[in-house]
């Protein structure tokens, strides 16, 4: 019998642990607005900010702590010296219909003068009036022709000329108050400010975004009771909303759309439900169009769904500030991390933190890259470990945070949510779950899977059968039939079949009733990360070939049965660790994985070591080939040039088994 070579490339400590070696020589100090690893943002940022074009205003997607907001600000306060497009905003009473109030746009500084005007001219009718009452409107007149001759403002001018044409033909003997409609509601007074306002409304609403008529005072003209909402208090400035609270406000989006498009808008108080607000009448006060910048904050998901269902979105929103969760690995971002740290830790009076604490951070800023190559830009989870990690060394009497510390905060936040993790893993040791992590079986797998928790996630085992039988059926999802699989698992199998047509079925048809199912799994189940542990199932339960179960399998599977990257991996890895370590360590368990995935190993520093001690293994492979030989411990042999598989190898026996179950089902017909 001839010997076959078995190629087994199982990852030493080296290559399977991960450690920052060295700390960058040279420091970075930050300057008080400077943003780290966003250079593609940033520039969409400041064309945005800085176009003075209809329609340029931004949409900002990227996950919370990248620094999205202080980008804004950041980027805000280079230009916030240019206060030319700051206006004063004021209501004044319609004399035709005094439930329609109008608004004036004045330049900064003319709101206030205007007021004043004003004022001065109402103390003076309303003198008149009690005490010349026969000629106070004659006076008026004139006093109003003089205010004309102090203004250039067309918006003012025309006011007063309302005014004039309102005294001319007004009814002293019936108007008890006439001064009250004389007066301007100065909502928005800008001429003491030195920079353009920025304003971020984290709970928008009709209110909140377009103002409020207040209920009290019933004996103020409509004008009088209007309150400013941030539209109109941003006005020459920055106004930030978060995309998601307003799109669940009814009606709001599409109102804040006509705003933006031609200033249509009017405030039908009716509508509101709030304390607060008028709702015996339909007040409709006029919002002015005004210079502003609108900056909408989301994820990209949210992005791309505005951009297929709302026409008018792109053209409101031109520009895309996409902010990053992740930068390059490398010495100069090192130091700007290690800036960032240092910073929050002078402000935040944390402890100093030794070399040793900070390679630590860069490493867990790593994997929560999941990536070797890569570090977060989502720079509070950095902080939040260093306020952990602060208090553990504190609670330690220790003067400083070393790695011991780091290591602490992190080991203690992974019990804290590890309630569920262990419960399993009990069910797992009580045989409630049934399992097997010694020994080897026909057409069972163990496959890996993962669970999220809030912002947390840990790995288990799942356990994949797969039965054979002759017929036509081809392959059955079971998880499918149950109404359990998504599209993306559904297609993974699909891709089974494929293979087997590739690789066996060449001369024959393929005949085959197959069934696979997760056991013990009742929630719906999509992806396609155990579509190389579902092939590994099938094949040996169509040559009948026992695999083994101390090794665990993750990685999605191409037609061609290239082994391709999953995501997740540390996790996976992980949770099957945990639960051997629950039944107990053998010293032969371990994990197989895409080779690809070997970039994105950055485990716990307990199985690094177990790894180190040969406890615990990692198995890396590029096809199905490879990993069949590591869960059969034999050769699985290549087609000649007659296109047979040599005798006494796994593809000769999965090959001969297949031609079986074809003869089978034709001496049937």
């Amino acid at each position: 019998m001839a010997e076959h070579k078995i190629n087994i490339n199982k990852l030493n400590y080296e290559k399977a642990s991960f450690k920052i070696k060295e700390l960058p020589k040279k420091e970075i100090h930050l300057k008080e607005d400077e943003i780290i690893g966003q250079p593609r943002a940033m520039k969409a940022l400041e064309m945005g900010l800085n176009v003075d074009r209809w329609g340029y205003n931004i949409f900002i997607s990227g996950d919370s702590g990248t620094g999205r907001i202080s980008a804004v600000q950041a980027v805000a306060s280079m230009i916030e010296k240019d206060i030319s497009n700051l206006k004063d905003i004021a209501y004044v009473h319609n004399f035709i219909n005094s439930d329609n109030p109008k608004a004036l746009v004045l330049e900064r500084g003319l709101g206030k003068q205007y007021k004043n005007s004003l004022e001065a001219f109402n103390n003076t009718l309303i003198d008149n009036l009690n005490n010349n009452r026969d000629n106070a409107i004659d006076i008026a007149i004139k006093d109003i022709k003089n205010i004309k001759n102090e203004y250039s403002d067309k918006e003012i001018l025309e006011h007063l000329s309302l005014i004039e044409k309102d005294l001319n033909s007004i009814s002293i003997s019936t108007d008890k108050d006439i001064s009250q409609r004389y007066n301007i509601n100065l909502v928005i007074d800008n001429q003491f400010k030195k920079t353009r306002p920025f304003v971020i409304e984290n709970h928008p609403s009709f209110i909140t975004l377009f103002g409020a008529i207040e209920e009290t005072k019933e004996e103020l003209l409509p004008y009088q009771r209007i309150k400013a909402g941030s539209i109109l208090e941003s006005c020459g400035g920055v106004l930030v909303l978060y995309a998601q609270e307003l799109l669940q406000v009814e009606g709001l989006w599409d109102a804040l759309k006509k705003y933006l498009d031609s200033n249509k808008l009017r405030l039908k108080n009716s509508t509101y439900s709030q304390k607060g607000i008028l709702k015996a009448k339909n007040i409709r006060a006029e919002v002015p169009k005004i210079p502003i910048k609108v900056v909408l904050i989301g994820n990209e998901e949210l992005y791309n769904k505005l951009s297929e269902i709302d026409d008018q979105f792109l053209k409101h929103f031109k520009i895309s500030a996409q902010f990053d969760y992740s930068m390059e690995l490398n010495e100069t971002n090192i130091a700007y991390t290690l800036a960032y740290i240092e910073k929050f830790r002078k402000n935040n009076k944390v402890l100093l933190l030794d070399d040793s604490a900070k390679k630590a951070i860069i490493r867990y800023s790593a994997w929560f890259c999941e990536h070797r190559n890569e570090l977060t830009t989502q720079f509070s989870q950095l902080t939040d470990l260093l306020v952990e990690s602060n208090w553990w060394a504190l609670k330690q009497n220790k003067k400083i945070i070393d790695e011991e510390a780091i290591k602490k905060a992190i080991s203690e936040r992974d019990f804290t949510v590890s309630l569920i993790e262990s419960k399993i893993n009990q069910e797992i040791k009580r045989g409630e779950m049934i399992i097997s992590l010694t020994g080897a079986k026909v057409g069972i797998v163990n496959g890996l899977a993962v669970i999220d928790r809030g912002a947390s996630s840990f790995g288990l085992p799942t356990v994949i059968t797969a039965t054979v039988a002759p017929g036509s059926e081809g392959i059955v999802n079971i998880e499918h039939e149950a109404g359990l699989s998504g599209e993306i698992h559904d297609k993974g199998l699909l891709i089974l079949e494929g293979y087997l047509r590739k690789h066996y079925a060449r001369t024959f048809p393929l005949s085959i009733y197959a069934g696979i199912c997760f056991e013990q799994s009742y929630a719906e189940i999509d992806g396609d990360s155990a579509s190389s542990s579902e092939l590994y199932a099938l094949l040996s339960a169509i040559a009948e070939i026992p695999i083994r179960q101390d090794i665990a399998v993750t990685g999605s599977v191409n037609q061609m049965g290239v082994i391709q990257p999953v995501g997740g991996i540390n996790e996976k890895i992980e949770g099957f660790y945990n639960a051997c370590k629950h039944l107990g360590l053998t010293g032969k368990q371990g994990v197989i994985i895409p080779y690809q995935n070997e970039k994105n190993l950055i485990l716990s520093y307990e199985v690094e070591e177990a790894i180190k001690n040969k406890k615990f293994h990692i198995y890396s492979i590029k096809n199905i080939d490879e990993g069949m030989q590591i869960l059969t411990n034999r050769a699985i042999g290549e087609r000649n040039q007659k296109g047979n598989f040599p005798v006494d190898t796994l593809n000769r026996e999965i090959d001969d088994s297949l031609k079986e179950l074809y003869k089978m089902i034709s001496s049937r017909t």
